[in-house]
């Protein structure tokens, strides 16, 4: 069954639509939540969570591409769960660590602060188009997905100094293409 005969499920109120979602995207938007949340359990809660979120967006939306619109209402809610847990709890997790590293290409401020949102996506979806294959294998894995360095160098047979030194690499290249784009950072 392709993307758009599951919207058309979503859109009509078809409740046979969770099963057929859950055999085509389940394991995707699971390997999201488990990597972020890093607990079964909240993983398959995240993952009913967005699946009720999807169910509740569309209509009105209508995305061209489900997966990428699964994945994106996964991670979310995965992210909005850290954030509530670290609320509560105060404590470091991978969301922090990953998102700390990105910190210092924004000038010590979180990258919200630093540029509009829109402007940030745009800026680092044409810095990643510069990426060798590797490289944005990389980073997309550690700063999208929130993987380890150990998982990223377990997918791409390298040791993982090897990636820790390049993903740093990779984020003084995009300190200074943010700069060339006239930011200060």
């Amino acid at each position: 069954m392709d993307d758009k005969e599951l919207v058309l499920m979503y859109e009509a109120r078809d409740e046979s639509v969770f099963p057929k979602t859950l055999e085509k995207y389940g394991r995707y938007a699971r390997f999201i939540a488990d990597n972020i949340l890093s607990d079964e359990r909240d993983g398959e809660e995240c993952v009913n969570d967005a699946l009720l979120a999807v169910w509740n967006s569309i209509p009105p939306n209508k995305p061209d591409s489900l997966k990428a619109y699964i994945a994106r209402l996964v991670r979310n809610t995965a992210l909005d769960r850290i954030r509530k847990q670290s609320a509560d709890k105060r404590r470091a997790d991978r969301l922090s660590d990953a998102l700390g590293e990105l910190e210092e290409c924004a000038g010590g401020t979180t990258p919200e602060e630093e540029l509009d949102a829109k402007q940030l996506k745009e800026l680092i979806n044409c810095f990643v188009g510069t990426l060798e294959k590797k490289q944005r294998i990389a980073f997309v894995k550690r700063y999208w997905y929130l993987c380890t360095p150990a998982q990223i160098a377990d997918d791409l047979d390298m040791k993982v100094n090897a990636v820790n030194v390049m993903l740093h690499r990779t984020r003084e290249q995009l300190k200074v293409f943010i700069r060339k784009a006239g930011y200060d950072v």
